[in-house]
């Protein structure tokens, strides 16, 4: 069975932009960011073992898809006939396309987390997404916890101080829920979030793994919150995912599995 048949299989469609979201505009960039946050849904070390098999075959799909946009000789075939090269594609279809992906991505560290953390927090990038939770929320400060990266129990006041600015200039309304909250619900918020962080540390010692990756979270992605965390490897892989040259020092910094707390809440 040939790529593009495969591609209607798996993704329902042979049009290998349209199985990326991409359009054949898409840079050189666009492609392997794209590649990257799909390949993360699929990628056979990160599903239950009863959707391993086809998880894995997806990930050859989209390991060989790759292959030929990311190639601009392959590509300009495909663009001008729609077509790919079978025999070419039958070769490299049993290629290890777990080796191909980790020489293109290198694992996210606890490093990358704290520097993609000081870009955002105090960011006009925080505020507007702030500002979005808030409206959608309507005011309610555990909406926007859940929605907002890195907005965490220490964050709060700094939080409240943003919009109550906002809302004293009346770029959003003023919502009794937010501006009178209750102590009992911030402290349930508060009580979660230390839940949560507890749940995570034993899911990590369970698993075996250290903190200074993605793999509690992305565990916890499978069966919950899945949309938020996405945008959130999203994020760091188009910030930070670029080739690695050798694996990342590992070093474990507990601290880390409260600072992406958020990012599992979805």
């Amino acid at each position: 069975m040939g790529l593009l048949d495969m591609c209607e299989k798996y993704f329902k469609t042979t049009n290998l932009y349209e199985i990326l979201n991409l359009t054949e505009k898409a840079t050189e960039k666009e492609v392997k960011k794209a590649y990257h946050k799909l390949s993360l849904k699929v990628h056979p070390d990160r599903v239950e073992e009863d959707a391993k098999l086809e998880a894995t075959e997806k990930f050859k799909v989209l390991g060989g898809i790759h292959a030929i946009l990311s190639d601009p000789n392959k590509r300009a075939l495909y663009d001008e006939t729609k077509s790919v090269d079978d025999d070419e594609y039958n070769v490299i279809k049993d290629r290890d396309w777990t080796i191909y992906w980790r020489m293109l991505f290198k694992k996210i560290t606890i490093d990358d987390i704290k520097a993609y953390e000081k870009e955002y927090v105090g960011s006009e990038e925080e505020k507007k997404d702030l500002k979005d939770a808030y409206l959608a929320g309507k005011g309610d400060m555990d909406y926007i916890c859940d929605q907002v990266q890195f907005a965490r129990s220490e964050h709060e006041p700094r939080i409240r101080n943003i919009l109550n600015e906002m809302i004293e200039k009346k770029e959003i309304p003023s919502y009794k829920i937010f501006t009178h909250e209750p102590a009992r619900k911030r402290q349930r918020r508060l009580a979660k979030e230390n839940r949560e962080a507890e749940e995570a540390e034993e899911l990590k010692n369970e698993l075996g793994l250290e903190a200074n990756n993605l793999e509690v979270m992305i565990k916890q992605k499978q069966n919950s919150r899945a949309q938020q965390l996405d945008s959130f490897l999203d994020n760091l892989a188009e910030k930070y995912g670029g080739k690695a040259s050798k694996a990342p020092k590992r070093r474990a910094t507990p601290k880390a599995e409260t600072s992406t707390k958020n990012k599992r809440r979805k």
